[in-house]
């Protein structure tokens, strides 16, 4: 399929790059180039504890590798913005297949191809620092403990994968246990020597390129893809085979130094720093408070399933531990504000989410640059995840819970410090002394670019994209940021527009994780975070507020509902149908600031005292939209796809928003250009089946229930899940979220009737004249002429980040 596609290049390697069997051709659907090295090798039989010693080696090779590309790689003004080396034994392809995948902007190709290579070739070349190979050991080291660690936990299925895999490889089956002990014993004895070694061999498909060494054992095999762009926008800098060819073979002859080793600080606060920040800001537990009619939680004890506690300086927190996932943790960083916070503060549009993206692709802060925090991250296994959406600003990290970064073996280990601590200092410091700079706003933007410039080539994106106009009447804090709005944003108005947001009494902190000890978490939590003083960031407030519409609300919808029909050029005809319409948010509030709750007691729906107390349950809005969801998507299975035979897929979801009031629900159907029109219409009769002539029964809701509580309880497994969870019961921005939408969550989904679902059904726009309806379909680009040679292959758009506004999920 990508030789069709794209420039494809044989490399037969010796001292003269040749190519042969050349196929080129671009598409108007690829935004970025980007090139695909393979080499193919022989699979070598893990039997041995030598065997398992080199494929150690190589796995720290391998790290070292990526990190450097990903780490170092990113300085000013990279020029590839995605880069991953690997090498991995392939069963189905019966060899192990070392690949290279990059992605840059399609004017600076070449360059990117240098620097790549160049990178590849000077491990290959000079190998491993004496830092390098302790940094990287220590992490396997901590990999092989948490596998073991997680024993019994692991699932059938994925033992199951792993024996396949294993044995269809030649490689000997260990158990977590027993690659735990395997993996001491060889980086008990591993020398930098060996490392280098497997760095010169792994690397030795790229260093022989030049002709100065020996070609590699096997085919290699470049693939690169390129945009079909207007030619005023590729003229000079063009990737055809040809030049592929001569930049290869440039970049495999430009001179190479041995890397600098980069001093990686073991922790990120000293103890002087830790004992300052306790005598300016001694830190103190206050009880937590909620808005959901859950009594005060005590500041002083430890309670079960999970502690919550607010600190002195208005920071809210929630720890919880849980087994699940052995020594791995989840801490999520809650902001309210998001998007919606842009207009109330007077920022500019897409300063928030710019803004966001801008601190991900940032990392220093303190005396600490930007290399030795990822560093830090990698050592201690730590990933940061920030995003920003249309109601909250999110930090999301994943962390150890034991110590990590040791170096040693035995008794000459050198115990780092937890994970848990480390990330701790993370947080605290992307709070108080974060550094903005340049080239990360810089980097941001160019994420920004692809992403928007993806949207208007992707038929789906763009189609909700333009519903959602319709639907808000263009309020931008639900549509994608485009070139002007990027353009305009400066590094200060995403430093204002996030640090802003950073007042430790609008924050939130929910950690859940394999903790032996909750109290000592709450501990560590106090003194890093509890000693940052409440009036931090405030100084990037406006002085004045600055008056808004529909703040902390969605747009109300137009009175009059309509249709819409998009074109997409596109040389693969397909479609797209959706129906979308107005609901209350994931609370049952709804835009107007009513209520489901107060419509139940208007309504008046009778039944004895317990139905009564059941119907002003917070949760009762959150289960029962969960539950038609569920039963509509079923419905739209057996009705459009099964009985009608419109369709492959089509669903049914709610924007579930939870600070926000009110939201929409998005009914998703793809169809071939000619089944477009009656696909939508099958969608709209089951939306007015399901209250009318086909309401819902009894078993719908029996097998809802069952479908909803074990999707929960399975999720419930896994720390990211239940941090989601805990995010917002302190908040009072959420009113109906408290611990009982946790506590009382199965309870709620099994008293829920058929009485209350079509009720509930009754607060969601669905009738007809509310209905807010789209087609988007491919056309044939103008102009296009296809060869005997050339042949349409379907493809779609992929891209970084998020497309089509929150109606895409």
């Amino acid at each position: 399929m990508l030789s069709r596609l794209s420039n494809t290049v044989r490399l037969l390697l010796g001292n003269t790059l040749l190519y042969d069997t050349v196929s080129h051709s671009r598409h108007e659907l690829l935004q970025s180039f980007s090139l695909h090295l393979f080499c193919k090798r022989v699979i070598e039989p893990i039997i041995t504890l030598a065997d398992f010693r080199k494929s150690i080696a190589r796995r720290i090779v391998l790290a070292a590798l990526q990190i450097r590309l990903n780490v170092n790689g990113r300085g000013d003004n990279p020029p590839f913005s995605f880069v991953e080396f690997n090498q991995l034994d392939s069963a189905r392809e019966g060899c192990a297949i070392c690949s290279l995948d990059m992605m840059s902007d399609p004017s600076r190709w070449d360059e990117a191809i240098g620097k790549v290579l160049s990178e590849i070739r000077t491990l290959g070349t000079y190998g491993l620092s004496e830092g390098e190979m302790e940094r990287y050991a220590g992490s396997l080291m901590t990999d092989a403990e948490q596998l073991a660690a997680m024993g019994e936990n692991i699932s059938h299925g994925d033992q199951l994968s792993y024996l396949m895999e294993t044995v269809a490889c030649g490689h000997t089956f260990m158990s977590p246990d027993q690659s735990y002990e395997a993996t001491e014993a060889a980086l008990r004895t591993l020398t930098l020597e060996e490392v280098n070694n497997e760095a010169a061999e792994l690397c030795s498909h790229v260093t022989s390129l030049n002709g100065e060494s020996l070609a590699a054992d096997g085919p290699v095999i470049a693939i690169a893809c390129c945009p079909k762009l207007p030619s005023e926008k590729t003229e000079g800098h063009y990737c055809d085979e040809e030049k592929l060819v001569r930049s290869i073979s440039a970049a495999a002859n430009l001179p190479i130094t041995p890397n600098k080793d980069v001093l990686v600080p073991r922790t990120l606060l000293s103890d002087e720093d830790i004992a300052a920040a306790v005598a300016a800001q001694p830190p103190a537990w206050t009880q937590g408070v909620f808005t959901d009619g859950t009594s005060p939680t005590p500041a002083d004890q430890v309670t079960s399933p999970f502690t919550l506690r607010r600190l002195s300086n208005g920071l809210r927190i929630g720890v919880a531990a849980s087994p699940a996932e052995s020594q791995r943790g989840h801490l999520r960083l809650v902001a309210p504000g998001g998007r919606d916070r842009e207009a109330a503060l007077g920022l500019k549009k897409g300063s928030m989410v710019i803004g966001a993206r801008t601190m991900q692709e940032g990392g220093a802060f303190g005396q600490w640059t930007r290399e030795q925090v990822e560093l830090f991250c990698v050592d201690h296994l730590i990933m940061v995840e920030i995003n920003c959406n249309e109601e909250f600003l999110i930090f999301d990290f994943v962390f150890p819970t034991n110590e990590v970064g040791n170096v040693g073996f035995g008794e000459n280990i050198k115990m780092g410090i937890t994970g848990t601590e480390a990330v701790l200092q993370i947080l605290r410091e992307i709070i108080v002394g974060f550094k903005w700079e340049e080239d990360a706003l810089w980097r941001s933007k160019q994420n920004f670019y692809a992403t928007h410039d993806g949207l208007s080539k992707n038929l789906e994106g763009m189609t909700t994209e333009k519903l959602m106009e319709k639907m808000t009447q263009n309020d931008s804090r639900f549509l994608s940021v485009d070139h002007e709005t990027i353009d305009a944003i400066t590094l200060e108005d995403a430093k204002t527009a996030v640090m802003s947001q950073l007042i430790p009494s609008e924050l939130e902190i929910s950690m859940v994780g394999d903790f032996l000890d909750v109290g000592e978490i709450l501990e560590m939590v106090k003194l890093f975070i509890g000693t940052i003083s409440p009036d931090q960031n405030k100084n990037y407030l406006p002085t004045v507020p600055v008056p808004a519409e529909n703040v902390n609300r969605v747009s109300p919808l137009p009175h009059i509902a309509s249709h819409l029909d998009f074109e997409l050029p596109d040389s693969d005809p397909r479609a797209v149908a959706y129906v979308s319409g107005g609901t209350p948010n994931r609370w049952g509030i709804l835009s107007d600031g009513s209520t489901v709750a107060q419509r139940v007691v208007a309504a008046n729906l009778g039944g004895s005292d317990y139905d009564k107390a059941r119907r002003q349950h917070p949760l009762y809005a959150c289960v029962a939209l969960s539950l038609i969801s569920e039963i509509i998507n079923r419905r739209l299975f057996s009705y459009v796809r099964e009985r009608k035979q419109l369709t492959y897929d089509a669903n049914f979801h709610f924007t579930s928003f939870e600070r926000l009031a009110g939201g929409y629900f998005l009914v998703t159907v793809t169809a071939s250009k000619d089944k477009a029109q009656a696909a939508l219409e099958a969608c709209k009769e089951t939306l007015r089946q399901v209250r009318s002539t086909s309401p819902i029964t009894s078993d719908n809701l029996e097998s809802a229930k069952r479908v909803v509580i074990n999707r929960h309880e399975g999720e419930m497994r896994t720390s990211r899940y239940l941090a989601e969870l805990l995010s917002g019961i302190q908040l009072e921005s959420i009113p109906y979220k408290g611990p009982s939408s946790i506590t009382d969550f199965n309870g709620m989904v099994q008293s829920m009737t058929v009485k209350d679902l079509q009720f509930v059904l009754g607060c969601i726009d669905l009738d007809e004249e509310s209905l807010f309806t789209a087609i988007g379909q491919t056309v044939q680009p103008e102009g296009l002429a296809l060869t005997d040679s050339e042949e349409v292959v379907p493809s779609v758009a992929v891209m970084p980040g998020r497309r089509g506004g929150p109606l895409m999920g």
